[in-house]
């Protein structure tokens, strides 16, 4: 076993993994920038060090970071998600520095982070794909052609590209001509390649994706699927597990089909395998995600499985605690990510001083968080805040506990998300489990809510609370 790990993150995901280092017995380093001195995971590890003046730098340098872990006895790096998480540089360092990078190998990382790679590595392993390009694009006339042929709308994305950044719809050969140059332009500057290439647009797709665990001894099991179509310019809001939307044969296939892609590249550590199901009913393999996941949460909710627990375990060279029968999956959870954005004014994010913060709480409530009384947060980073995580038995007790546990939540001093999340819950469609990727953008209606009304519901039910207890 692992005995002292540096969490190459920050926030809210360090914070997650220094508690499972903690619940194990592991040591565990913290790294941040001076922008997060005050940082939770800074206050929890049992070690940390700061990795520079400016915001980003530290958290993006391998050398340093592995040089850090060398000087204060580090024998493993959990990279969490982000930053360097998907970088193949930093995996073979770390193996060339004999230190254990949580998380598969350099190989698997370069041949998944390539989206043409991956992309033919499982139509060998018969895993079906979306119509596209067979390699990278060499000019604006070979995508038009390829457009023609396969029909309009299509996706011009980023070969190295992931969490939804260089992407661009086009609607017919002008919107084509129009983006080409633009999403090199973003390919480049986000991932430091200028290599795109083109896929058919599946239209209002649900998005479906498959938790596994793969050993060094042979094995690979998943943990069932979460659906992630309620999503924002392809940056997920709300994630549940299992899909209300799946029958149970359509369950059993997509899960078949993510083990058999995990094992055609001899995958190890936790990974997820993304798809996209058409309005046919047909599954098409998008990514694989070689990292622990934000919505990783839903999944350990309804199978009671540690995930990063098992990463550790795994990446100490021991095997899979669990059989495929052993692992059953029990109600639905919904994972709701909290972002410092304000929703009536297009999400702009809002960073600054959280003046009171209350987390929610009872039965099947957990909050992922890095956020407290009086942080401060900084502009520099992602806008999440926390991770509202709520399980119950079915569908319809989840949207009720979800909608009780985000009146619970109090963030107060910037704008969240939240008010919009409660909006969702009440939706007819999302309470029927009907919605694809485009439930955001045809429901604008949901962005009326008004924060005063909601403020002074609160307010009412505070002093009546408090009249009660006066006995007036």
């Amino acid at each position: 076993m692992l005995q002292k790990i540096l969490i190459a993150n920050r926030g809210e995901i360090a914070v997650r993994i220094i508690r499972a280092c903690a619940e194990m017995g592991i040591l565990s380093v913290a790294i941040f920038s001076e922008a997060d001195r005050n940082a939770l995971h800074v206050k929890k590890a049992d070690e940390a060090h700061c990795v520079g003046e400016d915001p980003l730098a530290g958290y993006l340098n391998p050398h340093k970071i592995i040089n850090l872990a060398k000087e204060t006895g580090c024998d493993g790096i959990h990279p969490g998600y982000g930053f360097l998480s998907e970088n193949a540089q930093f995996a073979d360092i770390c193996a060339r520095r004999n230190i254990q990078f949580i998380g598969p190998n350099a190989e698997i990382i370069q041949q998944m982070g390539d989206k043409i790679a991956a992309r033919q590595a499982m139509k060998k392993a018969g895993v079906p794909v979306v119509p596209g390009s067979e390699g990278n694009l060499d000019n604006v006339d070979e995508a038009l052609k390829l457009a023609d042929s396969i029909g309009y709308p299509v996706m011009l994305k980023a070969t190295s590209g992931g969490g939804g950044r260089g992407i661009r719809r086009c609607n017919n050969p002008e919107e084509l001509e129009k983006n080409y140059d633009r999403v090199i332009s973003e390919a480049t500057k986000a991932f430091g390649r200028a290599e795109i290439f083109l896929e058919k647009c599946i239209v209002n797709p649900r998005h479906i994706e498959v938790q596994i665990l793969s050993d060094n001894h042979g094995k690979t099991i998943h943990l069932f699927e979460r659906d992630c179509s309620i999503q924002r310019r392809n940056q997920k809001l709300i994630e549940i597990a299992p899909s209300p939307q799946l029958t149970e044969k359509q369950r059993e296939y997509v899960c078949t089909l993510a083990i058999k892609a995990a094992e055609t590249v001899n995958y190890v550590n936790a990974g997820t395998v993304e798809f996209l199901l058409d309005n046919e009913n047909n599954f098409y393999f998008m990514e694989m995600n070689t990292r622990v996941q934000v919505e990783h949460t839903i999944s350990e909710a309804i199978t009671g499985i540690d995930i990063v627990e098992e990463q550790i375990r795994i990446a100490s060279g021991l095997p899979i605690r669990f059989s495929q029968e052993q692992i059953s999956k029990r109600g639905y959870a919904i994972q709701f990510r909290v972002n410092a954005e304000d929703p009536r004014n297009d999400f702009l994010p809002t960073f600054g001083r959280i003046t009171r913060y209350y987390a929610p709480g009872g039965p099947g409530v957990r909050t992922d968080t890095a956020i407290y009384t009086g942080y401060d947060i900084p502009p520099f980073y992602d806008s999440m805040i926390a991770k509202l995580i709520v399980w119950a038995l079915d569908w319809e007790d989840v949207i009720a506990r979800s909608d009780r546990a985000l009146d619970d939540m109090e963030i107060s001093g910037i704008k969240t998300t939240k008010s919009y999340y409660k909006q969702i819950l009440k939706s007819p469609e999302f309470q029927q489990a009907k919605f694809n990727t485009s439930f955001v953008d045809t429901h604008p209606e949901l962005l009326r809510y008004s924060e005063k009304r909601s403020k002074s519901h609160v307010a009412t039910a505070i002093a009546a609370a408090i009249a009660a207890h006066a006995g007036l």
